[in-house]
């Protein structure tokens, strides 16, 4: 039996199952996914083997990472078949090739900043990629309330943003993304919105009414969509909350929310989500969805147990 996700114009078949794990392996969970340009899918995840490759049929490739990412949490492709891998655990961004080669390591390794201080990094949280100039953008982040901009060399240029829920404030600033123009797309998440700024970090507008935000991904189409992964009602446990989540949402660029995938409530039924955490859509459109239920939900359970954590939607039409 297919299962179906919905909403409006937009409908997806689950591809139950996808992505066929060596066997004794586990995700844990996945915190964050990426798709190169021959759509082959990164999976970023906090198990033994951090960077699992598949094809897009879920065909395991190759793993790298072991030994060298304290706590996954989000993945950045480049335009130079390059990958930009966030790990919140260690305070640090380093670019990879495909195989894991670190080619540049932005901040210290294992040394956060002071809590609050503004200064990179304290649990940096992603990246974005400015495809005007090619800089580097960091959300920074669980420890920080900022988001820093880098030159493509790696050299800082400037920072903003502040504690605070005034536009241009960060209450945990979790996510970030680009458009084609160059803007800055900010999941701001418990301040439960997404912020948009120019290249410069001057303020132009903010998406409300949103559960918080947590994974942002912009796709590549001539006109461009937003997904975003809302995470929903912050419940510490798996009941969850009525119109709060966690679910998938798509707007257009000025705001609009065209869709909700998934929004009935928390669960490991194919189509219903527990933490959405990171989103990746291919180039025939299908959407990767990684969450962190272990953390969000599994590891309270008892007994503790792993929990789904990875799907992969296949549009339909």
């Amino acid at each position: 039996m297919v299962t179906t996700v919905s909403s409006g114009a937009y409908a997806f078949d689950v591809e139950a199952g996808w992505g066929k794990l060596p066997d004794g392996w586990s995700y844990k969970e996945v915190a964050a996914v990426g798709v190169d340009s021959k759509d082959r899918v990164y999976v970023f995840n906090r198990g033994q083997h951090p960077m699992m490759v598949f094809d897009r049929d879920g065909n395991f490739l190759s793993s790298w990472g072991e030994g060298v990412f304290v706590n996954a949490h989000g993945i950045t492709m480049g335009p130079d078949d390059t990958i930009y891998c966030t790990d919140d655990g260690d305070h640090t961004v380093r670019k990879c090739t495909l195989d894991g080669k670190v080619l540049l390591t932005l901040g210290t390794i294992g040394e956060p900043s002071p809590f609050h201080s503004g200064h990179p990094f304290n649990r940096c949280t992603h990246v974005a990629l400015s495809p005007v100039t090619n800089d580097i953008y960091v959300s920074d982040g669980y420890g920080n309330a900022r988001v820093h901009k880098y030159s493509p060399d790696g050299k800082l240029l400037f920072s903003w943003g502040e504690p605070g829920t005034d536009p241009g404030h960060f209450n945990i600033v979790h996510n970030i993304c680009t458009d084609k123009d160059g803007y800055v797309y900010v999941a701001d998440r418990e301040n439960h919105r997404v912020q948009v700024f120019d290249a410069n970090g001057k303020f132009e507008t903010q998406w409300v009414n949103m559960s918080r935000p947590c994974g942002l991904y912009i796709d590549n189409n001539p006109d461009q969509l937003c997904y975003i992964g809302e995470l929903g009602a912050a419940i510490p446990s798996n009941e969850g909350a009525p119109g709060l989540g966690p679910r998938v949402s798509i707007y257009t660029l000025d705001g609009k929310m065209i869709a909700r995938l998934g929004d009935t409530g928390p669960g490991e039924v194919p189509g219903q989500f527990i933490a959405p955490h990171v989103l990746a859509v291919d180039s025939r459109g299908d959407i990767y969805v990684g969450e962190v239920s272990w953390t969000h939900t599994g590891r309270r359970l008892d007994p503790p147990r792993e929990m789904k954590c990875f799907q992969k939607l296949v549009k339909k039409g």
